[in-house]
């Protein structure tokens, strides 16, 4: 009987042993796996961090990071010494720079990032303040061949739907454009270039307010602790604190210095044939293919013939063709006229 004994323990041993130090599959080869995948995870957030801030044109010492990234100075110092044994971050004093291999990288990951978020934002319901957290998984997941063949099925898109530029597969990226919310001058019109997507509350917020890129705003008046302006026919008040995450380029002035008006399908008066110029990066997906699957793409006629008792839905004339469009859409379509007229002055009479 003991004999038996001895024996069954001897191999439930053998079967633990085999079962935590089995290659590649056993416990032992899966923690360090896993342990390792996180160290990636660490180093690669680390240059993202680097990069935004050398994009800003800020410096960042290890305290930043360490807050940047929400771990202790210690484990930083651990993870710096790793990217500069591997050639991608020098340290200048107490200044953390990236190499050109180290950008090099950083691009490759925020090129994944921004690919994702632009999959989420036209082929999925997923909420808007859901795709950043998201993309922040998948950027360590997906190579870049995979982000490549990602972003050939959605036409190679040029910005994410924050209005973030998409660096090139070759690590291009255009400089910074634009200012802040808060730097508009009272009176001043201006485009929404981008809205910073963290942190993830004061995205929200922005989200809730109605805000997307593309959109025209109007500086009313700046008061120490509020903005208050105008964003298609309501007044919105901000922090000038949170509008810092809103980036503007004000609107050009033609050659009489007369401002250059963003004019919407919505904002045509009834009977009067206007241009499409353009949709909206904040108009996507299925919404965005069913205006174009409409007519509603650049270069074509577009005229508003009558409007329901309510006011809303709209009919337009679309190539020989009658279609509804509500408010909620018709706000994303850009025209201009076709005669040389001023379009505040036809709005106005």
């Amino acid at each position: 009987m003991n004999a038996w004994m001895n024996l069954f323990y001897g191999l439930a041993l053998t079967l633990l042993l085999l079962w935590f130090f089995w290659p590649d599959r056993g416990l032992w080869a899966r923690w360090k796996r896993r342990r390792h995948d996180t160290l990636r995870v660490l180093m690669e957030d680390a240059l993202k961090v680097l990069y935004d801030c050398e994009y800003a044109l800020l410096s960042c010492d290890i305290s930043q990071l360490a807050g940047r990234l929400e771990i202790s100075r210690d484990r930083v110092i651990q993870v710096l010494e790793i990217l500069r044994d591997r050639a991608l971050v020098d340290l200048e004093g107490d200044r953390i720079v990236l190499t050109k291999l180290g950008r090099k990288y950083a691009l490759r990951v925020i090129r994944i990032h921004r690919i994702w978020e632009s999959y989420l934002a036209s082929e999925t319901g997923m909420s808007e303040v859901e795709w950043h957290a998201q993309a922040d998984l998948r950027e360590h997941e997906l190579s870049l061949a995979e982000a490549d063949a990602l972003a050939v099925k959605l036409g190679n898109p040029v910005f994410d739907p924050h209005g973030d530029p998409i660096p090139s597969r070759e690590g291009a990226l255009p400089g910074k454009k634009g200012l802040p919310l808060r730097d508009l001058p009272e009176g001043q019109r201006a485009i929404i270039l981008h809205l910073e997507d963290e942190p993830e509350a004061v995205y929200a917020q922005l989200i809730a307010m109605g805000l997307y890129p593309g959109m025209v705003v109007r500086m009313l008046e700046k008061k120490e602790r509020s903005l208050s302006f105008e964003a298609e026919g309501e007044d919105l008040v901000l922090a000038p604190l949170l509008s810092a995450n809103v980036t503007v380029l004000p609107i050009e002035q033609d050659a009489k210095g007369e401002e250059k008006h963003h004019l919407t399908l919505r904002e045509v008066p009834l009977g009067k044939e206007v241009l499409v110029s353009g949709i909206s990066k904040a108009c996507r997906g299925r919404q965005r293919r069913r205006l174009m699957d409409l007519g509603i793409v650049r270069g074509n006629r577009i005229r508003p013939l009558y409007k329901a008792p309510s006011g809303d839905p709209v009919a337009y004339d679309v190539l020989g063709a009658n279609i509804a469009l509500r408010e909620e859409q018709a706000k994303f379509v850009f025209v201009e006229f076709v005669s040389d007229e001023n379009p505040l002055k036809t709005i106005e009479a």
